[in-house]
């Protein structure tokens, strides 16, 4: 038997920061993973999707730029792109775990799973601790679909030697959305199929409309209404079998994305040993992100039923918060208030604070600001598809309560109206700043007039 003050299960984003910045307080502290180490987002996700995204968006620019002076062909060269990608997330699992054990942390690899309410064991290993903390992130939710073994992931998806040349995506969301768009521009022909009769939900209705119309103007085929029967297997590939508007269809393509939402992992963590509680949503937390069962133990990230979205951001100020919360005792809690959400698509789709439906729902007074900026200086001198967005100015306080952005400058613009919502920068203040022109910024003294 082992003992430690506190156990981290999950070495991404969240876990670290806890595990770094327990072990600076002199906490004897050790951390577990069963996969390499570093997580969803440095090995399998948003650093790996970008540096693809990025190769895409220059392909993309290139296309809207040929007949106004940019001559000649560029595409991506998959093979070489990956072992771009690689270069990047190769090194992560070896350099996490020497920077974890160089402030002093212990570390195993291996699957963990609770004895008791405070004993985890890890192989062989029995480790006795005060606290856990629990970081698992999530997996691919079980679709319950006849075949769906045959569906590949995101994370399979980003680690493609070949990108095939008919590609399907099971789910709208972001996902889908983000890697068809970068399949497109590397010459597949993606479709994306969701069940509903909205894709991207919880963003703005009428810009992911556009969004999906810029979307079919370079071959992302979006069909909606659409229930998946089956996936088989077929001598070159796979058939998506289902209904569309209740007709039946099959379509044969070399590949097939899971992009139908994920669900926390915890499977093998033998929660019920450890008295943790759990919802379809991840472990059962209080404000403090700690559980309702079990005082011992907390949840971060993609695991934790914390009303936080599932994003990297949030994860980070997650473990921050349980830092804090274990060195000094429950006393931090975490405001979600303009929390950034973007969709990496060309052009990206960007959202932060209320939609309309949740303003209405809380019965907020608003005006709203809206326009299509296609015609703009900062769209039209890249040559944008398309560019649009809508302003939610509460009445009569004039600050900022939410923002929707489709766009060439979607991340500076949302990340500037995320800052004006969670300080409380009244819309008069914002619209005088004198930003440096001619840049995305700029244009908000335009868009709050």
């Amino acid at each position: 038997m082992k003992e430690f003050d506190l156990l981290i299960v999950g070495t991404g984003a969240s876990g670290t920061t806890v595990a770094e910045a327990c072990a600076k307080k002199s906490w004897r502290v050790a951390i577990v993973d069963e996969r390499p180490y570093g997580g969803t987002c440095a090995l399998r996700g948003c650093d790996a999707k970008k540096i693809l995204v990025h190769a895409a968006e220059l392909v993309d620019w290139s296309q809207r730029m040929r007949d106004d002076g940019i001559r000649g062909d560029i595409a991506i060269d998959w093979a070489a792109l990956m072992r771009f990608k690689r270069s990047f997330t190769q090194p992560v699992p070896s350099e996490r775990e020497r920077n974890l054990h160089d402030a002093g942390v212990a570390t195993y690899h291996g699957t963990a799973r609770f004895v008791d309410a405070t004993t985890i064991a890890v192989g062989n290993d029995r480790i006795k601790t005060r606290y856990v903390v629990l970081a698992t992130g999530a997996h691919p939710a079980p679709l319950q679909l006849p075949g769906e073994e045959h569906l590949i992931t995101s994370e399979d998806f980003l680690d493609l030697d070949a990108m095939p040349r008919r590609i399907a995506f099971v789910g709208g969301g972001y996902i889908a959305f983000e890697l068809a768009h970068v399949a497109a521009r590397a010459g597949a022909a993606p479709v994306i199929f969701q069940r509903g009769s909205r894709v991207l939900t919880g963003f703005d209705a009428s810009l992911v409309d556009r969004l999906v119309e810029i979307g079919a103007n370079v071959g992302v085929d979006v069909r909606v209404n659409v229930e998946i029967r089956s996936i088989e297997r077929t001598h070159d590939g796979v058939r998506v079998n289902g209904l569309r508007d209740g007709q039946e269809f099959a379509l044969d393509c070399d590949a097939a994305v899971h992009a139908a939402g994920r669900v926390a992992d915890l499977d093998r963590l033998n929660l019920e040993a450890g008295g943790v509680a759990y919802t379809h949503k991840g472990v059962a937390v209080n404000e403090f992100f700690q559980s309702r069962s079990n005082a011992n133990v907390y949840a971060v990230g993609d695991c934790a039923d914390g009303g936080g979205l599932p994003l990297t951001p949030t994860a980070s100020a997650e473990g921050d918060l349980v830092a804090r919360n274990l060195v000094d005792g429950n006393r931090f809690t975490l405001d979600f208030s303009g929390l950034a959400s973007i969709v990496y698509t060309i052009p990206s789709l960007g959202a932060t604070g209320l939609t309309e439906e949740s303003a209405r729902e809380r019965r907020v007074r608003y005006a709203i600001h809206e326009a299509d900026t296609t015609q703009w200086y900062s769209s039209r001198s890249v040559r944008a598809r398309g560019s649009q967005y809508r302003l939610l100015v509460e009445e009569p306080s004039g600050l900022i309560v939410g923002a929707h952005v489709l766009g060439p400058h979607t991340e500076e613009l949302v990340n500037l109206f995320s800052l004006a919502i969670r300080a409380k920068i009244p819309a008069s203040l914002l619209q005088g700043v004198l930003f440096a022109y001619p840049t995305g910024s700029s244009d908000i003294e335009s868009m709050l007039a």
